[in-house]
């Protein structure tokens, strides 16, 4: 049975095609609920709490999803998370149409979700690494990219479009016949299990000791450690950035809607356009000048570039579309590094203690955002703010103006985020450093036979009648003999 199921790339593209369908339907969901709870509340802050419930547990549970992910079958993971948030879409849905449905219902099914998710996208990751040949990793991430991105664009749409003809109802039911269809797409094939690894053996114990194993593998790992590093400050930095996006370009322009609709939609159709071109290409063949080069591209074109749109709105649109278009390229190249060089059978544990890192300072970003720009940056750029006379003539004075210097600051940060990635040998070197995963073991053994020989000859050395001769053989030995512990102890395997 098993052998007529779909497997490799094929077995990809069916699961992609499920959890597309999906995605598109559970953000159609969250878009009607959102104008539900918003028309039921008239309240901003019912509509973040709902956004807060489904965040928190991602960033609580995360090292003990990571952990039970690689005890369990991947595939039946991600079923068991498509099929616990379809319940709950039920459970929306049997409330609503009894006319029963709070808002507070949303923050139960959210945390309930958002639980889930923490589970699903380890699984998913790690399923790929399974699935597709490495050489096909770039494409493949490529294409999860294009999902969310497309997604983002269309279920606003779709859901817009629909409300009108079939109510929330139909789009509750439209979300569980998506949920249906990509657990029948992962049903259709097989995801093979990873063997277990050297790293796999030494990440074993309880369910405590194999949660914590993640932070264990990544900070015993320089350049793993160094790229989280570059994406925990750009999150962090562009948290802050796109927290005042909006107030900024309504400031800017008398609350004009019409240009902050248009520069949205221009920036959702540069994440869509992203997804495709890193699909087609694969990524660059050094995945790491993905990341680093797209941080910095980023920081240049698509947050600096921001901060001039208010003396010339099409800069807006032109920033926003870079910086959308850059990110499914740094994304999908970051993720296609990670599924290459962690041994397979951690990298549930890596991958979410990974997110975790990258995501945690975000909540922070956002918090910060707010009253740096209205009790900072804006009060410092009105008339005869104390920054006018050193930036007037950059952003401009005035409503939007504080908001505007905070991009232009925050893209010349995040360049620097990006080229400092370049300035450790350990980063920019991270795809020679770190082995692949399918090469490790042999490497592993390559340098064992290589060490014994070595061993063998300096003990014949030794024997010999002090010479000069002798004494630069045992220090050449010696060395290699270094040379050797060194490369182990950037092995994926020693951990």
């Amino acid at each position: 049975m098993q052998r007529n199921r779909p497997s490799g790339m094929f077995a990809f593209i069916v699961v992609w095609i499920g959890q597309a369908i999906s995605l598109l339907g559970t953000n159609m969901t969250g878009f009607a609920m959102t104008i539900w709870a918003y028309e039921k509340t008239g309240s901003a802050t019912a509509l973040a709490l709902v956004g807060f419930f489904f965040v928190t547990p991602m960033l609580i549970i995360s090292p003990l999803a990571g952990a039970i992910v690689d005890r369990s079958n991947r595939k039946f993971m991600m079923m068991i998370s498509d099929l616990a948030s379809g319940i709950t879409t039920i459970a929306i849905l049997v409330l609503y149409a009894s006319g029963k449905l709070e808002v507070w219902h949303l923050y139960i099914t959210g945390a309930i979700q958002g639980t889930f998710q923490t589970f699903q996208w380890p699984a998913y990751s790690a399923a790929i690494t399974m699935m597709v040949p490495k050489e096909q990793y770039g494409r493949a991430n490529g294409l999860t990219q294009l999902a969310e991105a497309g997604s983002g664009i269309f279920a606003p749409i779709l859901a817009g479009a629909l409300l009108a003809l079939i109510n929330v109802t139909g789009i509750l039911t439209i979300d569980i016949i998506t949920f249906i269809i990509a657990i029948g797409a992962l049903l259709l094939v097989h995801i093979p299990q990873p063997t277990v690894t050297e790293a796999g053996k030494k990440g074993q114990g309880s369910l405590w000791k194999e949660s914590l194993y993640g932070f264990k593998y990544i900070f015993h790992r320089p350049s793993l450690l160094g790229l989280q590093l570059v994406f925990l400050t750009g999150n962090f930095a562009t948290s802050i950035a796109f927290t005042v996006f909006a107030p900024m370009v309504l400031a800017s322009t008398n609350n004009n809607e019409i240009v902050f609709g248009s520069v949205q939609s221009v920036g959702a159709i540069g994440g869509v356009l992203g997804g495709l071109a890193i699909s087609a290409w694969g990524g660059p063949k050094r995945k790491v000048h993905g990341v680093l080069g797209g941080w910095a591209l980023t920081g240049l074109l698509g947050v600096l570039l921001l901060g001039f749109g208010r003396r010339f709105i099409p800069l807006w649109a032109v920033g926003l579309f870079a910086g959308t278009f850059l990110a499914q390229i740094i994304n999908a190249s970051n993720q296609s590094i990670w599924q290459l060089k962690v041994a397979p059978d951690v990298q549930g544990r890596v991958f979410s203690v990974r997110r975790l890192i990258a995501w945690f300072v975000n909540p922070l970003g956002t918090l910060l955002a707010g009253p740096l720009a209205d009790l900072a940056f804006e009060p410092a750029m009105k008339d005869n703010g104390i920054l006018t006379g050193l930036f007037g003539r950059v952003v401009g004075i005035g409503p939007g103006a504080g908001m505007s210097l905070m991009y232009v600051l925050i893209g010349l940060f995040v360049i620097l985020v990006g080229l400092a990635g370049y300035a450790f040998p350990a980063v920019r070197n991270a795809e020679d450093i770190l082995p692949d995963h399918d090469s490790a073991p042999a490497a592993a053994d390559n340098r064992l036979a290589r060490a014994q020989e070595l061993l063998e000859k300096r003990q014949e050395w030794i024997t010999r009648p002090a010479t000069p001769e002798r004494d630069l053989a045992l220090k050449e030995i010696t060395r290699e003999l270094r040379e050797l512990g060194r490369s182990q102890a950037h092995s994926p395997i020693d951990a």
